[in-house]
């Protein structure tokens, strides 16, 4: 595939933004990203907006990007609305590579944004709940129980699973979150900025046992954007780029015993495309929704056997300083997680590790890193998984 670089990345703090619009939200990322990449909106040739709640939440469907977009600059361009659930973003970020590749153009932005948070709670809860099989309702949502978000209750049941075949405890689960906020206290765009406890954590209420309030990811709003570019696009642009060595996405289905996973299946794809393995990774964003996540999903992308997720996050590997930092940023636990645009922050975090700009949580020496993004659920597998691999 021709060769396709990040050329300018911006993020908003994520948080909860009660005065703000997602318009508001959506161009300050792109104002920024833009004079990141040393590029004026007349340089952007395609631009691709992912969106997921906005159609329940605001109302605002079918042309959520022309509308957010409106005073950016960018209209009259193609532009495409993308939504795949909490996988909206990433999967934004490949349809601009493929787009860009195919030599269609040489400039295009992606742009993820959420206003997710609403008076009535129960309003952002039914948001996320639509991201499963309204007809085919997953076995752990009916069951119900959670004081939260329907998901909450899928993944603890998937917890519980995990639990059972990896001997993970709830003090490991409560590891994750501590390190999140460690890690996320550092980053000035994070929802969170304070260091929790372990028991801080185990004494949160529980929300769907044994997921705790700490273990969860908050109710966020925010943005993110991007600027791609051929190698003709950044000769128009003063730029610092990082390259796109893959990106691969897929969908779930309904996995029989042995099936391997989503994520596991887009890893796959993504290390054959990159030529790489598991272990030239240097640093790590992935979606941790909820503690447990983190510990499944470094299993699923190869940096550890199976069943030795709780090894790993106990050696110090995962940390800042370890082998292999995962979620420097503060992950989906502190940073947040605004639905569509945390595919695109996860990228705008990488991409300033390898230019090495993350200043107290920079990840020394990296030069590979890798994006693992998942959106909705059906019986036993994630609806749409995406993986994204960045270097310098």
């Amino acid at each position: 595939m021709t060769e396709i670089y990040v050329a300018g990345v911006a993020m908003t703090t994520f948080g909860k933004h009660e005065s703000r619009t997602m318009r508001s939200l959506a161009e300050e990322a792109v104002a920024d990203a833009l004079a990141d990449a040393g590029a004026t909106p007349d340089a952007v040739e395609h631009a691709f907006f992912a969106n997921a709640t906005a159609g329940l939440i605001t109302g605002q469907a079918c042309i959520p990007g022309q509308s957010a977009l409106r005073h950016t600059g960018l209209l009259g361009i193609p532009m495409v609305n993308i939504e795949n659930a909490c996988a909206s973003g990433s999967t934004a970020f490949g349809l601009a590579r493929a787009t860009l590749a195919s030599g269609a153009a040489d400039v295009a932005i992606v742009v993820g944004a959420e206003k997710l948070t609403h008076p009535d709670k129960a309003k952002s809860f039914a948001a996320f709940s639509a991201g499963y099989d309204q007809e085919e309702p997953p076995s752990a949502a009916l069951r119900g129980g959670s004081t939260g978000s329907v998901f909450m209750d899928i993944y603890a049941q998937m917890t519980r699973e995990y639990m059972a075949r990896s001997g993970a405890t709830e003090h490991d689960f409560a590891a994750v979150a501590v390190k999140a906020h460690d890690q996320g206290r550092l980053n000035p765009k994070a929802q969170y900025g304070d260091p929790v406890t372990l028991q801080q954590v185990l004494d949160s209420r529980v929300i769907a046992d044994p997921l705790r309030l700490l273990m969860c990811s908050p109710i966020s709003d925010g943005a993110a954007a991007l600027v791609l570019a051929t190698a003709r696009g950044l000769r128009r642009l003063d730029s610092d780029p990082v390259r796109i060595l893959a990106t691969a996405l897929v969908s779930g289905r309904d996995r029989r015993n042995g099936d391997r996973t989503a994520v596991e299946r887009a890893a796959e794809a993504a290390y054959r495309e990159a030529g790489i393995a598991p272990s030239d990774v240097d640093v790590v964003e992935l979606h941790d929704a909820a503690a447990p996540a983190e510990l499944i999903v470094t299993e699923e992308l190869g940096l550890c056997s199976p069943g030795e997720g709780p090894q790993l996050l106990r050696s110090g590997a995962t940390a800042l300083g370890g082998k292999t930092p995962v979620n420097p940023s503060g992950g989906l636990l502190s940073k947040g997680h605004p639905v569509a645009a945390t595919g695109c922050a996860q990228l705008v975090e990488l991409t300033d590790q390898l230019r090495g700009r993350c200043d107290a949580r920079q990840v020394d020496g990296a030069r590979i890193a890798l994006a693992e993004n998942g959106g909705g659920y059906l019986e036993n597998d994630a609806a749409a998984a995406t993986v994204t691999i960045l270097a310098r």
